[in-house]
C-alpha cells in the first residue's frame, strides 16, 4: 500500500482507536465497573475546508482543463451536422448520432469498446502520473473548482471566506450568500439542462421550456442532475473524493515505486521551522521548509502533503506552485514539493532517470492493450457497413404449394439503413437449385430508418432434402456495390 510504503499518516486518517479491555486490569475487589461504556465514533467530523487561492504554473493547466472540458460540455449540443444535431443520443428513435456516424442498439459493441478504452486509458495514466485526471479533468474536481471561483468572486478570498461565516446572519451576510447560492443553482440548472439536450434535441427541449411542455422526465433529469451538481460540488467537495469515489481507494493497486506523485523531499525540508534575520538556517539546524502551512491552506482536501502521500490527495499539484512561490520569496531553489517519484526520492534520480523509469512492464502491458484495442476498434468502425439485416421465417406457415407445383416459404426482412442518405437494396437468394425471389425482391429505405416488409421464396418441390435446408439472403445496395450483407436463413421443404 502506499501509505505503508510512505510510513506517516495523514491528517485525515483514522486508524480504529483501540480500546482497553477493562475486565483484564487488576483492580481492586471493590472496583466497579463504570455505568456508560466509552463511545467511540468511527466517523471523522467534518471541518470544512477554506481553500486558498493560488496562481502557477499548474493551476494555469488546471484553467486550461475546465475551460477546455466546459466549452466541450456546453457547446457540443448546439453543434449542427446534416442538418440535425451532432451530437444526439437519441432515446426515443433509438439511434445515436456521433457527427457523420449514427448507432442502433446492433451497435452496442462499438461502446462496450469506449468502455474497454477508457478504462485502460486511465490505468495506464494512473501508472505513469498517478491521479491526473483526478487533479484537472474529473468532473468533481472541474465543478468544485467553477464553484470556488464564484464563491472566490462574491465572498472574497479565505480570510474573508472564515470571517463571512462566523459573522453573526445580517442583511450584508444573507446578500453575499443570497447571490453565491443564486449563481450556484443557475449554473447547476444549466448544467442539468445540457445534459438533457444530450437525449432530447436542442431545438426540441428549448421549445418546450418556452412553452412549458416538459415531459416528466426531462424535468425530472434537469433537477436531479442539476441537484447533484449543487450538492456535490458546492457542498460535499473533498468528501466526495475522500469518501464516496471508489478510485481514490483502489489506486494504490494501480501505484508502483516509479509512479509520478506529488510528493514533499524531507531529507532537505527537515527540520522545518521560520527563519530568523542573521541566523544561518543550516547553522541552526534548520532544512528548507519554513513551515508556513501554505501548502496545507491551498489543498483542496486540506491535507498536509509533508506527511506523505495519502489516499485523499488528488494530485492537482496545489502545493507545487504555492511551495515554488515562497521557495522563490525566500531565496531557495524550487522542488521542494514536487512531482517525483519513490525510487527518484530514495536513489536521488535526475528527471532524465526518473524517465528513463517509466518504461517498464506495467507502463507497456497498459499500452500494448490499449493500443490493440483502440486499433480493432478503429478499424472496424472504418469497414462497418451501413446495413443491418434480420430475416425471420414465417412460422405461421411453413411451407406451402404453389399453384404450378413449387414450394413457397414466406420470410420477414427487416432492412436497416444506417446511413444518412436512403438506398434502394436488391434482395437475391441462392443456396438451393432453382431458388428465386417470388415477391418484393427491392426496396427503397430512408435515410437512418428501418424498413420491414414481406418476401416469398420459391424453390422447386425436388430442390433440396425433406426437412430444413439452408440458403442465403443477399442484400446489396443498387447504386453502390460495397453496401451489401449476406445472411443465412432455412427453407422448408415437406
Amino acid at each position: 500500500c502506499s501509505q505503508t510504503r510512505h510510513g506517516d499518516r495523514s491528517p485525515g486518517f483514522r486508524p480504529y482507536r483501540q480500546i482497553e479491555d477493562r475486565s483484564s486490569m487488576s483492580q481492586p475487589e471493590t472496583s466497579v465497573l463504570p455505568e456508560k461504556p466509552d463511545q467511540v465514533s468511527f466517523y471523522e467530523k467534518r471541518k470544512k475546508i477554506y481553500a486558498k487561492g493560488v496562481r502557477g504554473f499548474f493551476d494555469n493547466w488546471r484553467i486550461a482543463l475546465v475551460v477546455f472540458t466546459q466549452i466541450l460540455f456546453y457547446v457540443t449540443p448546439w453543434l449542427v451536422w446534416n442538418d440535425r444535431q451532432a451530437v444526439l443520443l437519441h432515446l426515443v428513435e433509438r439511434k445515436f448520432y456521433i457527427f457523420g456516424l449514427v448507432f442502433w442498439p446492433q451497435d452496442v459493441i462499438y461502446l462496450a469498446a469506449l468502455l474497454i478504452v477508457s478504462a485502460y486509458a486511465l490505468f495506464l495514466v494512473t501508472a505513469i502520473a498517478g491521479r491526473l485526471f483526478c487533479g484537472y479533468a474529473c468532473p468533481q474536481t472541474v465543478y468544485t473548482q467553477m464553484f470556488m471561483w464564484i464563491e472566490n468572486w462574491v465572498e472574497g478570498e479565505r480570510n474573508a471566506r472564515i470571517k463571512l461565516d462566523k459573522a453573526p446572519l445580517d442583511a450584508r451576510k444573507l446578500r453575499i450568500k443570497g447571490t453565491k447560492h443564486l449563481l450556484w443553482g443557475l449554473l447547476s440548472l444549466w448544467t442539468g439542462f445540457t445534459l438533457v439536450c444530450y437525449f432530447t434535441p436542442v431545438s426540441e427541449l428549448m421549445a418546450s421550456v418556452r412553452t412549458g411542455s416538459l415531459s416528466g422526465w426531462e424535468t425530472f433529469w434537469i433537477f436531479f442532475y442539476g441537484g447533484f451538481t449543487y450538492l456535490m460540488a458546492g457542498f460535499m467537495r473533498e468528501q466526495v473524493c475522500k469518501y464516496m469515489c471508489p478510485y481514490a481507494r483502489f489506486q494504490s493497486v494501480m501505484f508502483d515505486p516509479d509512479t509520478l506523485i506529488i510528493t514533499y523531499d524531507p531529507e532537505r525540508g527537515e527540520t522545518r521551522g521560520a527563519r530568523k534575520k542573521g541566523v544561518d538556517p543550516k547553522a541552526a539546524g534548520l532544512g528548507d521548509c519554513v513551515d508556513c502551512g501554505l501548502c496545507v491552506q491551498v489543498c483542496p482536501t486540506g491535507i498536509d502533503i509533508r506527511n506523505g502521500l495519502q489516499y485523499e490527495c488528488i494530485g492537482c499539484a496545489a502545493c507545487i506552485d504555492v511551495c515554488d512561490q515562497v521557495m522563490d520569496k525566500v531565496g531557495l531553489p524550487r522542488g521542494l514539493v514536487r512531482y517525483s517519484t519513490e525510487t527518484a526520492m530514495t536513489r536521488h534520480l535526475t528527471p532524465k532517470e526518473i524517465v528513463s523509469h517509466v518504461v517498464r512492464p506495467r507502463i507497456l502491458l497498459y499500452t500494448a492493450i490499449l493500443v490493440l484495442i483502440t486499433g480493432l476498434a478503429a478499424w472496424f468502425l472504418a469497414h462497418r457497413i451501413p446495413l443491418k439485416v434480420d430475416i425471420i421465417r414465417d412460422r405461421s406457415t411453413l411451407a406451402r404449394e404453389a399453384d404450378d407445383g413449387s414450394i413457397e416459404n414466406v420470410y420477414t426482412l427487416q432492412i436497416m439503413n444506417t446511413e444518412e442518405q436512403p438506398h434502394r437494396y436488391k434482395v437475391t437468394v441462392d443456396g438451393l437449385p432453382g431458388a428465386e425471389i417470388a415477391g418484393v425482391s427491392e426496396v427503397e429505405v430512408p435515410a437512418a430508418s428501418l424498413q420491414a416488409f414481406n418476401t416469398v421464396v420459391r424453390v422447386a418441390p425436388d430442390a433440396g432434402k425433406q426437412g430444413a435446408n439452408p440458403i442465403h439472403f443477399e442484400i446489396a445496395a443498387a447504386e453502390n456495390a460495397d453496401i451489401k450483407v449476406r445472411e443465412k436463413a432455412s427453407f422448408l421443404l415437406p
